[in-house]
């Protein structure tokens, strides 16, 4: 090994070390920015590294450079105008989209490898078996994801869709796919053996993701991003690449853990969820006020009055203020009561949203101060001393019915808003959830409904407060 690589193997050693701190950074909204540059510029330096690793090696071919170019330019330009374009509301299907550029590329290098390898019959197991396995996962979150992807962004309905012998045809895969990639194991060269554990992981991919309800798809895009990690880092045993196993078990181990936290928050099994079946594609309109006489009324000016003489207000965030893309009125209004001298707090479950850290990132684009982002654990006990719990597009979160058995959010832990002496909710319709029931907060004694489009509504509200406020 000569200098020049040994000097890059160390880079590449401080690039995946830059990785873990810039996790490490991700675990606070405070630091999270400064987390993703610093494991932004590390991929850079590691991009950089390889390539002047390959001209030391000079094993590239000029079509293989102009190849190599191509795909930076292209992925480069495709990178920064998604981030520039893409809006708040569209970021879990980006991510779901990410997901599955990053496992089918790890399972394109275990193909590629075991292709073109000049001895592929003389591979052994310690670059078969990652191989199998990286083919096997990145054709599953491929092809999973870009259905996820399609569920979240309407193409294909967000309803489980479930079919006679669904289950027996995922039993048939999974016996087809474990198989080929045995067979694969023993017989490398083997391009039957290939090509079968290809198409039967893309399968699966999709007749996994099929049944799966909207409700679920949050802990789905963690499930799905931990799938591509796990790839990343079998392509990097097949390659070799130390750097390539640091990234890959770094994001497959947080998203394995992520996803664990996401299903514990709504009290279901992770195999539960991939057996599907729970959630609907979104919310069933109804008229306002649906004709039940329970359902109180109010409006604009009776809320601001609460807002303006309120000690404490608690602010719960749901998809809908994101479908709404009024992130920047609620900061306004809540900006407006702080300076009035009102204890403004945001609740924030984690399942609210449609990917994990939604409505973290949706408020933190409105710069919404990240001490008045509280997570479920810690706010519940203060919604007791709160005067007015603003809720703002949030539904099965807040249901009280969790609480009761015998439906489909049973044990789920929700945010604890009915216990605020004044509830104000602010929704288009008295539609339902994605678990598809009724929200009885709708109907409790101290809340009032305010139907209203949410960045509508907001901005209305905000004007009516200020009034009050002077």
């Amino acid at each position: 090994m000569s200098d020049l690589e040994t000097t890059v193997r160390y880079v590449l050693l401080a690039a995946a070390a830059c990785f873990v701190l810039g996790l490490h950074l991700m675990n606070s909204p405070a630091t999270a920015r400064r987390g993703n540059t610093l494991s932004a510029a590390a991929m850079a330096v590691a991009i950089t590294a390889t390539g002047v690793l390959l001209v030391e090696k000079g094993s590239m071919s000029t079509t293989g450079w102009l190849v190599l170019l191509a795909g930076i330019l292209v992925g480069s330009a495709a990178g920064l105008w998604t981030a520039r374009t893409v809006q708040m509301t569209d970021m879990p299907q980006l991510v779901s989209l990410f997901n599955a550029v990053g496992g089918g590329a790890a399972a394109l290098l275990a193909i590629g490898e075991l292709v073109q390898h000049e001895h592929v019959e003389l591979l052994g197991a310690q670059t078969t078996v990652p191989g199998g396995l990286d083919i096997l996962i990145g054709a599953v979150t491929f092809s999973g994801s870009l259905l996820a992807a399609a569920k979240l962004q309407g193409t294909v309905t967000g309803q489980p869709i479930v079919f006679p012998g669904a289950r027996a045809l995922n039993i048939v895969l999974a016996l087809v796919f474990t198989g080929s990639a045995a067979w694969l194991v023993v017989e490398p060269g083997s391009v039957l053996a290939l090509t079968l554990l290809t198409v039967s992981s893309l399968a699966f991919g999709v007749t996994m993701v099929l049944p799966i309800g909207g409700a679920d798809m949050p802990v789905v895009i963690s499930l799905l991003n931990a799938f591509t990690g796990t790839a990343v880092g079998m392509a990097g045993f097949v390659l070799g690449e130390p750097v390539l196993i640091i990234a890959g078990a770094l994001v497959g181990a947080s998203g394995a853990i992520l996803t664990k936290l996401m299903a514990d928050a709504m009290n279901r099994s992770i195999p539960a969820i991939i057996v599907g079946g729970f959630g609907t594609g979104g919310e069933t309109a109804a008229a306002a006020g649906g004709g039940d006489t329970q359902v109180r009324s109010v409006s604009v000016d009776d809320v601001a009055i609460q807002l303006a003489y309120a000690s404490k207000v608690i602010i719960v965030p749901g998809y809908g203020l994101a479908a709404a893309q009024a992130q920047h009125e609620l900061g306004d209004l809540a900006q407006l009561l702080t300076g009035h001298g009102v204890d403004v707090s945001y609740a924030i479950h984690p399942v609210a949203g449609r990917m994990p850290g939604h409505m973290n990132v949706l408020l933190a684009e409105a710069n919404v101060p990240y001490p008045q982002l509280k997570e479920m654990e810690d706010v519940n006990g203060e919604f007791a001393q709160a005067d007015v719990a603003l809720v703002i597009g949030a539904n099965d979160v807040t249901n009280p019915a969790a609480r009761r058995s015998g439906n489909a959010i049973s044990g789920m832990p929700i945010l604890d808003v009915d216990k605020a002496k004044s509830v104000v909710v602010i929704k288009r319709s008295m539609g339902h959830g994605y678990a598809g029931i009724d929200n009885e907060l709708y109907t409790g004694p101290r809340t009032g409904m305010l139907f209203a489009d949410a960045k509508a509504g907001v901005a209305e509200l905000k004007s009516a407060v200020r009034v009050f406020v002077g």
